[in-house]
């Protein structure tokens, strides 16, 4: 599987560094985008060491990387996927080098959505509602976010899912 990963501003972006370990481990090529903000949390050279692969930050570093990358993609990952990027992709709108590239994708394939945000954000009537338009169009599964106690110290859901969990949702998305 060619696993396409985009990781979103967070503080959960260092959990998709296991997520990339662990897809690797399975036998699965990924290449991983980051986020201007995702990249302020973890860099580059972390998920280049471990994809094996460069990591995409700049949309026009190379003109048409986000149409070959969607092109090559078996499946998106968005984890985390910020409220940001869900309100982007309900909205259609593509201005940054993950919103790009996943507006890129060939009709068909799926964008697993691991959201992660604090849990107003997450009960936010209008995350709320751009998730619903997402799965309305059924090309978004999501793998939900754990109750816990998140980085800010609040308790309640908008965790980032399990690693394996997302990793599963993801091999089960290809077509």
């Amino acid at each position: 599987m060619n696993l396409l990963l985009g990781v979103t501003g967070g503080i959960a972006a260092y959990r998709a560094a296991e997520l990339v370990s662990l897809a690797v481990k399975s036998g699965h090529t990924v290449r991983v985008i980051l986020t201007a903000n995702a990249a302020r949390f973890v860099g580059p050279v972390t998920f280049e060491a471990l994809s094996g692969h460069k990591v995409m930050v700049d949309t026009f570093a190379d003109a048409l990387d986000h149409v070959n990358w969607a092109k090559w993609a078996s499946v998106a990952v968005v984890a985390p996927a910020s409220a940001n990027v869900l309100g982007k992709l309900a909205c259609g709108l593509a201005d940054d080098a993950l919103s790009t590239t996943l507006m890129a994708l060939p009709r068909g394939r799926k964008v697993v959505l691991a959201p992660a945000m604090n849990t107003e954000m997450w009960l936010n009537p209008v995350v709320v509602r751009n998730l619903r338009w997402l799965d309305e169009l059924g090309r978004f599964p999501v793998v939900a976010p754990t109750e816990k106690r998140l980085a800010c110290g609040d308790v309640g859901p908008g965790g980032l899912a399990e690693p394996a969990d997302i990793l599963a949702a993801a091999e089960a998305a290809v077509d």
